[in-house]
């Protein structure tokens, strides 16, 4: 297999393992679909890591898989592309990309399904696809704008430049940028953490973030008002409330 799945302790840890670069073929993009479907039935996964491995995050597309492709084929195949990276963006629990190495093209697309993203000091990020005579396509002009902004966003696809850690930092493309070594112990650490929170609320503040994002103020607000009364149906919200009266804020055992 090209991406692997497996759980552990709450945590789902998709796995790209497509030596030596992870490039995203047809393949993997399926896989990625597949797996992020997975994610969101499963009720032992309460987060997700997205990870590369040690050494790269994800280099891109295949792009002799595409060299070959015609207009035809590309009008087929790229909703499928989108779909697959939009399987992960809509999985409704706590997702953090650990990036090491190259997150370029999809690779940068797929990070950017996450909520957040951790990145190794010697990661680089960019959306090189204008250097193909192309544009990002699989959800790279509208996530990364969503994301930074769009005038940084337009520079980086405009150029097609790659960004270090410490600009990415800068730029709000990444969240936190840590020593190689631990990128994957602090992105397991992070879902790990919420994967013993209130599922409900964490899937309720998720959705209602992300929808929002796609809405006017008063759509939001409504989103959030009908969200934040239907949690006052479950038992989490008993049992924080409960916790925090008996026992001061911050102990609740949630289940």
């Amino acid at each position: 297999m090209t991406v692997n799945f497996e759980v552990a302790d709450g945590v789902g840890t998709i796995r790209l393992d497509r030596p030596p670069m992870n490039a995203l073929d047809i393949a993997t993009q399926d896989r990625l679909r597949e797996l992020a479907e997975e994610a969101t039935r499963r009720d032992d996964v309460r987060a997700v890591v997205i990870w590369g491995g040690e050494k790269v995050f994800a280099a891109g597309a295949d792009i002799k898989e595409m060299q070959v492709m015609d207009h035809a084929a590309m009008v087929v195949r790229s909703k499928a592309l989108q779909d697959s990276f939009t399987a992960v963006a809509r999985i409704p629990k706590p997702v953090v990309a650990a990036i090491t190495g190259y997150a370029l093209g999809g690779g940068c697309e797929l990070a950017l399904c996450a909520d957040i993203r951790i990145a190794a000091d010697n990661a680089k990020l960019g959306q090189p696809e204008i250097l193909l005579g192309l544009i990002p396509g699989a959800g790279g002009t509208q996530r990364l704008a969503r994301l930074v902004g769009p005038s940084k966003a337009k520079d980086l696809i405009f150029t097609g430049r790659q960004v270090k850690a410490d600009e990415a930092l800068t730029l709000g493309l990444v969240d936190r940028v840590v020593p190689a070594a631990e990128v994957y112990e602090q992105a397991h650490a992070w879902a790990a953490r919420l994967a013993a929170g209130p599922a409900l609320a964490l899937r309720a503040a998720k959705e209602s973030v992300d929808a929002g994002l796609e809405t006017d103020i008063d759509t939001g607000l409504t989103i959030e008002r009908n969200w934040f009364a239907g949690l006052f149906a479950t038992e989490d919200r008993e049992t924080g409330m409960r916790s925090f009266v008996e026992e001061g804020p911050g102990k609740a055992k949630f289940r």
